[in-house]
């Protein structure tokens, strides 16, 4: 039976090719998401054809056993505004299909619209519990909602218990009832928070899911080992070999001769076809030019994951880009993932695995420090340094170009990933910032994030290379990744002196500095550089030249239990022994007599770290300190490929949370309340390696980063909160913004005049002072009759604003004479009334001149700004930046968080403004712009803060259509 919508015969829209796209389903394999077109009658006929009978019978409550030319039809003719279809593919073959009907309103015309749609699903039996029907709900909700269609109505047989549970877990308002026999659900599609969560955590799953089964493979093929030792391919095997990879090991060569049976010990065959069992990894390292014949042969025999190491792609130019697109198109279209191309490779130390599927020679220290990067000279760097320096690794991914599983992927991974404890991020571009700040803040919420940014002055990799990215100021990338609780770093060595310290040591509880050594000087530059780095140094402790190592545990044992120290750094030299000699071998001693005193002290634990000048074997010896979680030991390698078991299902442990139910609140369930909750002295492996350093700046500044991080995690224990306010009239300014952005709305936007721009600010309690324009001198003295003298005469041309140094402001005038002699030495020095603009306002208290600034970035979303008025911003850029909507903590923090923050506070024995009405003032901003979009970008400026009170003089708004949130609609992976 047709809908009354079929039978009007509307005609068809244009194909809507923004409905295409690729997801990462349950079990970490992808699909395909796109509409159900005319040319996919063979396709929905095949599919139906390997649906079970109980399958279609709960889907058509009737014994259905194939699809009639005219059901064919119907499925596949689609208006895409009444009547979508949508179908989920791998290789280009349906898997599922959902479908609505808008469903018209009683008593309306038939061709009149109505706001709700009957909604149906089918699954082919083969991939029912992969969680496509979820991920296809959310896909034909946002269609929905774009064709605005507010509710789903569904009728499914109380037996049909699998898609029962999709509609209830969604998230969304729901109602249910019993009728004739069958369960009738209605969906109300508008977000909500918990279908949001439901959907954030569905995602995590699955993206972490997806990494998990690059990482832990049960099989390893590598594509274009070479027949003679060297090149990409037989080096990568090699190294497999020399890490006991647990699993299988194949090496596959399309030119190896007739008969050759194995290469290094490992069956050769020239395909992946030929090998003719499961292969879930393959290692790519042929030339770009034959990649798509081996991603096609992998795709067609099931391999779940790849790593191409092949070069030639978006680093070579524009011909590599489009090569690029095609490779990650081809691949999804199997349902495989890619690192890469152009990637070093991945690592895995667990000793049920122990992968190393990369070009790195020697496979780190299992450990505690998850690793990315971008660069494969980066990682080259940061594996030697972090091994140099005895921090070891769980797992490893340097991505290359990105162009698949990118930093948001890992950050998924890691996020619950019991084996790493710190991640360590080095990235040249940011593809997704809004989400990648989202997954950062979640995971640094349970195990620290440090980053290190390369092209941070261009905002991104160099043009032209790689994948497309978003160029965001540098200042405003390190705000907004501080405010997630990401520690930001600017070198790849600060990268390695902070996850050393993160790795082996708790967190401090405080910024109050223990310092001892046997060297004045150097516990006097470590003193210094505490200060620097805003932290609070004791007292240094001097031991003298002469101390012994008993000297030093029994100085720090002292320390450690000392309930006026957060952390202790250890300051070291050579000491003289007893004959007068300097003694500098003997690190080894200290270390122990270190290690010693670390050990005996009761908890709560604090982290200690060392400086060291010229003692040999200390850093080693303290580096070699055993970890509170030793990595078990490795297995005795097998023999690769000949018949060795690979790890079971359970080897590898899968760390993905359970799916969300009705309890579930946020993404991570329960278990980042429980993370939350850990002691703040054991964040990490703790009481691991006693991290050394050669310098005591990269000490204390690694040190002051762990302090700030430690800070943070207990604010986020306890998050601020968005304030309501009573006076906010939000239904008002939406019939403003929508009067002025009009009909025919100009995607470039409008500037609101003075006026409307007050007016808008008022209906959310912002008072902006009135300006009365003085085009003569007799308009001016009319002006402040009005107002009231004292008055200000103020120019408003652009190129005379908040430019006072050039005489365009006069304040303080008392009296009409005053007036009149300001306005003609205005007039006479910087040009005609018509030229300057003049503004008459009244004076108001005297204080600190700030600004104010709201603006959409489309990149990460709306960003609030201060700083203050004048050098201060425009020529030291010394701004402080926060995400709306703003919290109450993130409005403090934005006023004490500049530089010149002292001259708010009573700098110099001047008196201290009213910091609780600027940071009243910051949030209503943050609310009108959180609750409008459509407001773009906001300037209050100047707002002079005084001891009581504040006030607004001048104001700038500008409206304009925002930019689509993409974090808000349905799972996607970015397209090419």
């Amino acid at each position: 039976m047709q809908s009354a919508s079929e039978q009007t015969a509307q005609p068809e829209h244009a194909y809507p090719d923004h409905w295409e796209a690729d997801v990462v389903l349950r079990d970490g394999g992808t699909a395909r998401i796109r509409p159900i077109t005319v040319d996919d009658a063979d396709r929905l006929v095949s599919f139906y054809e390997q649906v079970s009978d109980e399958s279609k019978y709960y889907r058509f409550f009737a014994p259905y056993p194939r699809l009639s030319a005219k059901d064919v039809h119907r499925f596949t003719h689609h208006d895409f505004v009444d009547r979508v279809g949508l179908a989920a593919t791998i290789g280009g073959e349906f898997i599922a299909t959902v479908r609505y009907d808008r469903i018209n309103a009683q008593g309306l015309p038939a061709s009149a619209p109505a706001d709700e749609a009957e909604v149906a699903f089918l699954v082919q039996d083969a991939h029912q519990g992969r969680g496509v029907a979820s991920a296809l709900l959310e896909h034909i909700a946002a269609v929905a909602r774009e064709r605005d269609i507010r509710r789903f109505a569904a009728e499914v047989l109380p037996a049909n218990t699998k898609m029962i549970k999709v509609f209830t877990d969604a998230g969304y308002t729901q109602k249910r009832s019993f009728e004739d026999g069958s369960v009738r659900l209605h969906l109300d599609l508008e977000p909500t928070d918990r279908s949001l969560a439901v959907q954030r955590a569905r995602e995590q799953r699955a993206e972490a899911r997806s990494v998990q089964r690059l990482l832990a493979p049960r099989s390893v093929a590598v594509i274009g080992a070479g027949r003679t030792p060297g090149g990409v391919g037989r080096t990568v095997l090699r190294n497999l070999l020399d890490a006991g990879y647990t699993g299988r090991t194949y090496a596959v060569n399309r030119a190896l001769a007739e008969g050759t049976a194995s290469l290094d010990g490992v069956p050769a065959f020239r395909s992946v076809g030929a090998i003719g069992e499961p292969v879930d990894l393959a290692v790519v390292a042929v030339p770009a030019e034959r990649v798509p014949e081996a991603v096609a042969d992998c795709g067609e025999h099931g391999v779940r994951g790849l790593v191409v190491l092949s070069a030639g792609y978006a680093e070579s130019g524009t011909e590599g880009r489009e090569r690029q697109r095609e490779l990650v198109r081809q691949a999804r279209s199997y349902g495989m993932r890619i690192i890469g191309p152009n990637a070093f490779g991945i690592i895995n130390t667990t000793s049920g695995v122990r992968l190393n599927a990369s070009l790195a020679p020697q496979m780190p220290t299992a450990g505690r420090i998850g690793l990315f990067t971008q660069s494969g000279a980066i990682g080259i760097a940061l594996l030697a340094g972090l091994h140099r320096r005895g921090a070891g690794l769980s797992s490893f991914i340097s991505a290359g170009n990105r162009a698949d599983v990118s930093g948001n992927d890992l950050l998924q991974h890691w996020y619950d990933d019991p084996e790493t404890d710190v991640v360590l991020l080095y990235l040249e571009s940011i593809g997704n910032p809004r989400k990648f700040t989202r997954l950062a803040r979640r995971t640094a919420a349970v195990k620290p994030v440090v980053v290190v940014k390369g092209a941070r002055h261009s905002g991104s990799a160099p043009p032209g290379h790689r994948v497309p990215v978003t160029r965001i100021p540098h200042a405003t990338v390190s705000a907004l990744l501080r405010q997630a609780g990401v520690i930001r770093v600017d070198t790849v060595t600060e990268l390695v002196d902070a996850g050393l310290l993160l790795a082996g040591q708790p967190l401090p509880a405080g910024p109050r500095i223990a310092i001892l050594g046997n060297s004045e000087s150097l516990g006097l530059l470590t003193y210094d550089a505490c200060l620097t780095e805003g932290l609070r140094p004791l007292r240094p402790l001097d031991l003298t030249t002469g101390a012994s190592p008993a000297d030093f545990r029994a100085a720090l044992a002292a320390a450690l239990v000392d309930d006026a120290c957060d952390a202790v750094v250890v300051t070291a030299i050579p000491w003289v022994g007893e004959n007068g000699a300097v003694e500098s071998g003997d690190g080894e001693a200290l270390a122990a007599f270190l290690r010693e005193a670390v050990a005996s002290t009761p908890p709560p634990a604090k982290p200690v770290v060392v400086v060291h000048v010229e003692m040999g074997g200390l850093a080693e010896a303290l580096s070699a300190a055993t970890s509170t979680r030793p990595a078990p030991a490795p297995p005795a390698p097998a023999r690769p490929g000949l018949g060795a078991p690979g790890p079971t299902s359970g080897s590898a442990p899968a760390s993905t949370p359970a799916e969300p139910s009705d309890r579930a609140g946020a993404p991570g369930g329960a278990r980042g309340e429980s993370e939350l909750g850990r002691s703040e002295a054991a964040p990490g492996a703790g009481g691991g390696n006693i991290p050394a350093y050669p310098a005591a700046e990269r000490a204390v500044r690694a040190l002051a980063e762990a302090v700030r991080y430690g800070q943070w995690r207990r604010q986020a224990a306890e998050p601020g909160r968005v304030p309501e306010y009573d006076d906010i009239d939000e239904g008002g300014a939406a019939d403003q913004i929508e009067r002025s952005l009009g009909e025919d709305v100009d995607a470039r936007g409008v500037t609101l005049g003075a006026d409307a721009a007050g007016e808008l600010l008022a209906r959310y309690g912002i008072t902006v002072l009135p300006a009365l324009p003085a085009p003569s001198p007799d308009s001016a003295v009319t002006a402040a009759a009005r107002l009231g003298y004292p008055v200000a005469l103020k120019t408003t041309a652009p190129h005379l604003r908040h430019r006072p140094d050039l005489g365009g402001v006069r304040l303080d005038l008392a009296t009409e004479e005053q007036l009149r002699t300001a306005y003609a030495e205005l007039t006479d020095t910087l040009g005609k009334p018509e030229e300057l603009q003049p503004v008459v306002q009244a004076m108001v208290p005297r204080g600190v001149d700030t600004v104010v600034r709201s603006a959409i970035d489309p990149a990460v979303g709306a960003v609030l700004s201060f700083g203050l008025a004048g050098a201060a911003s425009e020529l030291l850029g010394d701004m402080s930046h926060r995400l709306v909507p703003a919290t109450d903590r993130d409005a403090a923090e934005l006023v004490r968080s500049i530089r010149t923050a002292p001259l708010l506070f009573g700098w110099r024995g001047s008196a201290p403004v009213d910091t609780p009405a600027l940071e009243e003032l910051l949030l209503r901003v943050s609310r009108l712009v959180d609750d409008h979009p459509e407001v773009v970008a906001i300037t209050l400026e100047p707002v002079v803060v005084a001891p009581q009170g504040l006030s607004v003089l001048g104001a700038t708004v500008r409206l304009a259509p925002p930019p689509p949130r993409t974090d808000l609609g349905p799972r996607r992976l970015p397209s090419y």
